[in-house]
């Protein structure tokens, strides 16, 4: 059947934020009905619904598509919007009503949490032309794999982190999560040899904790990996935390969250569109807070791919930390 492009569709994870989604749609649904009239909704009862019912949705005339629940689920949406046509995806305002274990696109974006001012912003349906990034990839068999990414795909301490905290039940809410999880993978991890290389300059091998390949800023539920990127800037800003000691990582570890890692020792920041990572050893991905296979990696930056309905009016500039940036 086909649906009114008028009409927003809206595709709930029940799931996310711990289950806290499930039981606060309810009264979000009577609100927007309120405030907004009709709309469709779609509840997901399990993982890549929100890919197949997002391309579902693009195929039956959706233009407007709100997605509620982390960033795993927008992850999901927007995957199921660039399936179907990679071309119609600019035509597709997309809204997030964050609600999940990390919603750190929120933060870059300042998206609302609070539910009147989320439909206050899809009401209005301002929009930027946000970036994202194409992500070639190893599956958990080994398989060739393609993907895309909002935020940021991250290799290493990230991987190991994200494996951890989606194995555990969030009860005490996404910081808390994290922080128990990279403090407990920090004492495990083992530094990875890997080589990078960026805008296909020459391949540099070097032993790495993380890499984090940003479009947002935020990582972890909070982690201000990339203080200087920006969804409209055609670039990817990559943080390379490189071979430290145990100690060092720890006593640095408050400048994740600060916004000052480009003042610690052997962090270095590059910029590029495209970054291809490969190891001999097993090194896991966490992209966009999901695991969805290990090195080697090529990720590609496609500039305004996705309209974002934003609150243009509270939405911050790119914050610049006077990072030692390299192209």
């Amino acid at each position: 059947m086909r649906l009114s492009s008028k009409i927003p569709f809206f595709l709930v994870n029940p799931a996310a934020g711990n289950g806290s989604t499930g039981s606060t749609w309810p009264g979000i649904a009577a609100y927007l009905k309120e405030k907004i009239g009709d709309f469709e909704t779609h509840l997901t009862s399990r993982p890549l619904e929100a890919r197949r019912h997002a391309a579902m949705a693009v195929e039956r005339g959706v233009r407007k598509l709100i997605c509620v629940g982390g960033d795993g689920t927008l992850n999901e949406v927007i995957n199921g919007v660039m399936d179907f046509n990679q071309g119609l995806a600019g035509e597709i305002k997309l809204g997030f009503f964050p609600n999940g274990t990390g919603c750190d696109l929120a933060k870059t974006l300042a998206v609302p949490r609070d539910v009147k001012e989320a439909v206050r912003v899809i009401s209005e349906e301002e929009t930027i032309a946000m970036d994202i990034g194409r992500i070639s990839h190893a599956d958990h068999d080994g398989k060739g794999s393609v993907r895309y990414f909002h935020n940021i795909a991250s290799l290493g301490l990230g991987g190991e982190v994200v494996r951890r905290v989606n194995r555990t039940s969030k009860r005490f809410g996404p910081f808390l999560s994290f922080i128990w999880a990279t403090l407990i993978t920090i004492f495990t991890y083992e530094k990875k040899r890997c080589i990078l290389s960026v805008d296909g300059a020459a391949p540099r091998e070097s032993v790495i904790w993380h890499i984090a390949v940003a479009n947002g800023q935020f990582q972890g539920g909070g982690m201000w990996v990339a203080p200087d990127a920006g969804v409209e800037d055609g670039i990817f800003d990559i943080t390379v935390v490189g071979d430290m000691t145990l100690s060092q990582v720890l006593i640095n570890l408050h400048n994740l969250y600060n916004g000052r890692i480009k003042g610690v020792r052997n962090v270095e920041c590059l910029r590029g569109k495209t970054v291809e990572v490969s190891s001999r050893e097993k090194v896991f991905l966490d992209v966009d807070g999901e695991e969805p296979g290990t090195l080697p990696v090529r990720m590609e930056l496609i500039p305004g791919a996705i309209k974002m309905m934003v609150d243009k009016g509270k939405r911050p500039g790119t914050i610049r930390s006077g990072c030692n940036v390299r192209h």
